[in-house]
């Protein structure tokens, strides 16, 4: 899909309020409410957009522990890989994972209450998984830079 001013302007506005609606993107993009309704479509039909959501506040919903945690499988292959982003999903501590090139084969993005339940995500869960070799793991003390937005 090729993209045209009006498609980048309702893309920078829906990231940084995904809960406007037409009519109020109509306002910012210069556009009416039925062009934004059908360029917010196709852009989502397209694959462009993916979802919407909110911004939660993790420690003011008992989320007091962040973490970064950089996860080195005992072998790589598609099996390998496939039961570890199995066992991923499932586990709702992982808020965002990636496989990453460099030092570490998977990055992991954890929410926990606290170093108790941190603890217990990593002996309990993580380290006996029969496909982790090695496991690092960074507290977060402090976020300088979050949102995710892409620069459009």
């Amino acid at each position: 899909m090729e993209l045209d001013s009006f498609d980048i302007a309702i893309l920078r506005a829906l990231q940084e309020d995904a809960s406007l609606t037409n009519a109020g993107l109509s306002a910012l993009v210069n556009l009416s409410a039925s062009q934004c309704s059908r360029r917010r479509s196709a852009l989502e039909s397209a694959g462009v957009i993916l979802g919407y959501g909110a911004r939660l506040n993790a420690p003011a919903l008992g989320f007091g522990l962040r973490a970064i945690v950089r996860v080195n499988l005992s072998a790589h292959s598609g099996p390998t890989d496939g039961a570890f982003a199995t066992f991923l999903r499932d586990h709702d501590a992982v808020a965002a994972a990636w496989s990453v090139s460099g030092d570490a084969d998977y990055v992991l993005d954890i929410h926990v209450a606290d170093l108790a339940a941190f603890a217990g995500f990593i002996h309990e869960h993580l380290l006996p998984h029969e496909e982790v070799a090695q496991v690092r793991s960074e507290i977060v003390l402090k976020t300088a830079k979050e949102g995710g937005r892409l620069p459009l």
